[in-house]
């Protein structure tokens, strides 16, 4: 078995105020609308250390985000301590390359700096299929919580929208 001497094109590094248009751009392109004020407040909350923020890079082209925010408001987590993964995002054409894991591993690195668990949400329509599947392989469990819309707790036999904002929370012994 002979070892590819070419290094993977992934490169990762802080996300910058300058980051900000083009990933907002990135994701509209792919039918998310996130706005350009959204990342950044995630570089001015890095700044003051509320939030990690990273960009992923292939080849020097935009291939995906991922930031850990240290003291999240999920009801679940929140004062306890453990901090959250939120909007790992891959563009499409990045995707089953390796860049979601690597910005997790790098997001997971951090987290273990500062907590023994971490946490992340995954949505539960099919869209999400391929995230739900890459969580468990890493580890990841259900909080035992249950599902959440909108922040907010679902009760049982309640009727929602089946959208993004349907949402299983799950935890990860670092």
């Amino acid at each position: 078995m002979s070892v590819d001497p070419r290094p993977v094109p992934i490169e990762l590094r802080h996300m910058t105020a300058a980051d900000a248009a083009p990933i907002s751009r990135a994701f509209l392109a792919m039918g998310q609308v996130r706005s350009e004020w959204q990342f950044l407040d995630y570089v001015a909350e890095r700044e003051v250390g509320i939030r990690e923020a990273w960009v992923a890079t292939w080849n020097g082209a935009l291939a995906g985000i991922v930031t850990l925010h240290w003291n999240p408001l999920y009801a679940g987590i929140a004062g306890r301590g453990i901090p959250e993964i939120q909007d790992l995002m891959v563009l499409l054409e990045y995707r089953r390359r390796g860049v979601a894991t690597r910005l997790l591993d790098l997001a997971e690195h951090a987290a273990s700096t500062r907590a023994h668990h971490v946490a992340i949400g995954v949505g539960l329509h099919p869209g999400y299929n391929a995230a739900q599947r890459l969580y468990v392989l890493r580890g990841y469990v259900p909080d035992g919580l249950g599902v959440t819309y909108d922040d907010r707790y679902v009760e049982e036999g309640e009727m929602l929208r089946f959208d993004d904002l349907l949402v299983l929370h799950l935890i990860k012994s670092l």
